[in-house]
């Protein structure tokens, strides 16, 4: 290593120390210390209930959960909520010849039951989308759709977001990361990946059972704040299913009166998993900036908990921003992966057009799995307003990535883990295949832009 390598990786070291240390004490200020001083384990945070009884279905890609949140919202009885980053009202859900646009669809609902849409408002200035005229426009077209009510949340931290996306409609949620617009990527991709302009690969969680009232309360509280309507308390629904699920938030302090210290129990549940991981950590996810996270990673590398224990990475090629950062800590990983346990990988679709992986899904141990709308950066760890469901159900955790390592490797992956890893996983990186090769960066001055605008954003 040159001098200059070694100057870079004390700058590198040094700012995400006092980023690092920054966010510890907030969290202590908040109440929230623990989450980063303490050493908690587990596969649910102790900070929100753990709701039983509950079915857990991961739906994979647009083309896939779109129609099963269209097909929700016709039949919908009781009330149709939605909290989104960004709804465009022209959206089409689905596009079979006659789809309705999104407020066509919702307009009709609206004859029966109530519609209520919480977007957030965009950013003061029009540095990025959506814009607060787009916002804007939205909301008015979606009022003028008919009965639907649609409000705008402008709370957002500075160059922070409301990020989240859930749907809840009578007695099913969905949780995921897919947003109803086609804002920056087409969202309709499908496990087969064709090739288009920038296809984006992502999951929704449909939910039934008392964890959907957990969802619909969250949304109830939000709309409380913003257009000043108390909604009845959630009625909880019986039983569905045999899945233990948390849902866990991030809301920053002094954003909501209903959460005047925050919520970061998101970041706890993260970072506890990760603790706990014995032999697997597979994670799906459009960043990887969080210098937190990286730090349980790494400890994992370094001392290995078990002989079988591997991890897979699949990340975009080309993330919307922030990509430097997350080479630069891809980097630092296959610096500490000296038994090959690391695999660093991307989504190519057929004709090797790239595709945007913009997921929120990770698993652990096939014990615990993990989807929401939440990025593994400080905006979604402790800076937008994010919803992730988690559950402990191995049956979910195994299927769903046996379901997604099938579509990414096209072949048989049923045998152990760290097998499929060493056996399928690396030597498709070698050859024409759906999946290729994400290397890790130098530790460059480009790698510190995630944290260094944590420092000047984060109050």
């Amino acid at each position: 290593m040159g001098l200059l390598d070694v100057l870079d990786a004390r700058l590198g070291d040094g700012l995400e120390n006092l980023l690092c240390a920054h966010h510890a004490r907030r969290l202590r200020g908040l109440g929230w210390g623990d989450v980063l001083d303490g050493d908690g384990a587990g596969w649910f945070t102790p900070r929100r209930t753990v709701q039983h009884g509950n079915k857990m279905e991961i739906l994979v890609d647009g083309a896939l959960a779109f129609p099963v949140v269209a097909e929700a919202i016709e039949r919908a009885q009781k009330y149709v909520h939605i909290a989104n980053w960004h709804a465009s009202p022209d959206f089409r859900l689905t596009r079979e010849p006659g789809a309705p646009q999104l407020r066509e669809l919702l307009s009709s609902a609206a004859e029966r039951v109530p519609v209520r849409v919480l977007l957030w408002a965009g950013p003061p200035v029009p540095f990025f989308e959506p814009t607060r005229k787009r916002a804007e426009a939205a909301r008015r077209d979606f009022l003028e759709s008919g009965a639907i009510r649609c409000e705008l949340d402008a709370r957002e931290r500075t160059l922070h977001c409301h990020h989240e996306k859930i749907v809840i409609v009578d007695d099913v949620a969905f949780v995921g990361g897919l947003d109803m617009t086609a804002v920056e990527g087409d969202r309709h991709d499908s496990p087969e990946h064709p090739p288009r302009d920038l296809g984006w690969h992502d999951h929704v969680a449909r939910l039934e059972g008392p964890v959907v009232a957990e969802v619909a309360g969250h949304f109830a509280a939000r709309w409380s704040e913003i257009a000043g309507e108390t909604l009845p308390a959630p009625v909880v629904p019986p039983e569905a299913g045999s899945s233990s699920v948390q849902m866990v938030r991030t809301i920053p302090e002094r954003t909501y009166g209903f959460a005047p210290h925050g919520d970061f129990t998101l970041l706890d549940s993260y970072l506890r998993a990760l603790r706990s991981a014995e032999s697997l950590v597979y994670l799906e996810n459009q960043f990887l900036w969080s210098p937190e996270i990286t730090e349980v990673l790494l400890a994992k590398l370094c001392e290995p908990p078990s002989p079988e224990f591997r991890m897979v990475l699949l990340l975009p090629q080309k993330p919307s921003n922030g990509a430097d950062t997350t080479r630069g800590q891809l980097g630092r990983l296959f610096a500490a992966d000296h038994d090959d346990r690391l695999v660093a990988a991307t989504l190519v679709a057929h004709g090797d057009a790239p595709v945007y992986v913009h997921a929120k899904l990770s698993i652990v141990d096939d014990r615990w799995l993990s989807v929401g709308s939440a990025n593994l950066n400080e905006h979604s760890l402790f800076n937008d307003t994010e919803v992730n469901v988690v559950t402990d159900d191995a049956e979910v955790a195994r299927s769903t990535r046996l379901r997604l390592w099938t579509e990414h490797l096209g072949t048989d992956v049923s045998g152990p883990a760290h097998e499929v890893v060493d056996e399928v996983w690396r030597p498709a990186l070698e050859r024409p295949a759906r999946v290729t090769s994400l290397p890790g960066v130098s530790r460059r001055a480009g790698r510190l832009q995630g944290p260094l605008r944590g420092l000047l954003v984060d109050g």
